[in-house]
């Protein structure tokens, strides 16, 4: 997996999301032979109200909330749901990512959520990079779409991967005696878990753009 891949799906696993990563989208051409149409980098969604790292329900010290990181912008009633692409160099979309069989072919992965047709949601999202539905619960479901890489600023559909690093390197400082016994199996947090350790100090931060 893709180094930067793997940074922005622990991220996200650390922020609650569930996570898919590295999806081929393929289509079949006019002679009925399949091609590859893009590669989506990550999908994650992510359910409102919080969540433990620890069993809530054990005495008070295995309690940890993952991060609340204000750069999501999540909200109580609304799930979350982001279809991303992770570049080392700028934080950009691919065209192919607004194309609408590859939004429908992720989109379907979750549409029992929605309580629109799916197809509003693609066409929101073509147009708007982002779009808010109803859901069948009674609540409300955003998708959007998230450039992850480098930038200078994190909004609703950037996130800078300098701020991913500096999150979660203050998560792993800030929880020390809860993550030192762990042994992270995950390049990208195993990297950031040594850094750490090493006494490496990162205070480079990207903007949050309002």
């Amino acid at each position: 997996m893709d180094i930067a891949v793997n940074l922005v799906e622990n991220y996200l696993r650390l922020t609650g999301y569930m996570t898919l990563s590295e999806f081929e989208v393929q289509r079949r051409d006019k002679k009925g032979r399949f091609k590859t149409v893009t590669d989506i980098d990550i999908m994650g969604i992510r359910f409102p109200g919080d969540i433990y790292i620890g069993d809530p329900h054990k005495p008070a010290d295995c309690e940890m909330l993952v991060i609340d990181d204000p750069v999501l912008r999540l909200e109580d009633d609304t799930i979350d749901v982001i279809v991303g692409e992770v570049k080392q160099g700028p934080a950009e979309l691919n065209p192919g990512i607004k194309d609408h069989s590859v939004l429908h072919s992720m989109l379907r992965r979750v549409e029992w959520i929605y309580d629109v047709e799916v197809g509003k949601v693609i066409e929101g999202l073509q147009r708007d990079g982002i779009f808010v539905a109803p859901s069948r619960g009674g609540a409300r479901v955003r998708t959007r779409l998230v450039a992850f890489g480098r930038s200078h600023f994190s909004n609703v559909n950037t996130i800078a991967l300098s701020h991913i690093v500096t999150t979660m390197l203050s998560f792993f400082e800030e929880h020390e005696d809860a993550f030192r016994p762990i042994q992270f199996r995950e390049p990208a947090p195993a990297f950031l878990s040594l850094l750490l350790k090493s006494g490496f100090d990162v205070n480079k931060e990207g903007r949050l753009d309002d």
